[in-house]
């Protein structure tokens, strides 16, 4: 007959074995927590410059570092509620159809917030161009929307609001 009943010596091992794989598993949940906030904030920061780099990209009319940066399927909807999608605005970009003398964040107005592989970026943006013949100056708020892709981070959604009112644009 088979005996059940484990010596002490092997419940001593087995209970110290379980004990490793504890110990073991609060180690790699607390690296891989650390491992994530630092990675949150790396991804913050990463999406705060490529965010900053597409407003660039924008007032220079740089349609190739647009296309980079935006995703196929990308759309903005404005204040006025105008939608546009990733092919309309490479053109807008192709055929200067806006010369800006300001396409700018207002310093110290971005803020960038991740969620695993989604990021938010808001900011107050300074917009001075010549349009249709017609000179426009004004600050709008924005949100723009980033998921993490097998490529990279791709700005996916843009919102913006209506103009502000150049008393509250400050």
């Amino acid at each position: 007959m088979i005996s059940f009943i484990l010596s002490r010596h092997d419940r001593i091992w087995r209970f110290s074995r379980l004990a490793q794989l504890m110990l073991a598993t609060a180690i790699a949940v607390l690296i891989s927590t650390t491992k994530v906030n630092a990675s949150s904030a790396d991804d913050a920061k990463a999406v705060a410059a490529l965010d900053t780099q597409y407003q660039a990209a924008v007032k220079e009319n740089d349609a190739a570092t647009m296309d980079r940066i935006l995703a196929d399927d990308f759309v903005l909807v404005t204040g006025r509620g105008k939608v546009y999608e990733k092919a309309e605005l490479l053109k807008a970009a192709r055929e200067k159809q806006v010369i800006y003398e300001h396409q700018d964040e207002e310093a110290g107005s971005q803020k960038v917030r991740v969620w695993g592989d989604t990021a938010v970026v808001t900011a107050l943006l300074w917009i001075k161009a010549a349009q249709e013949g017609k000179t426009v100056d004004y600050k709008l708020w924005f949100s723009d929307t980033y998921v993490r892709s097998p490529t990279g981070w791709r700005y996916v959604f843009g919102q913006a609001s209506l103009p502000l009112p150049k008393a509250d644009a400050k």
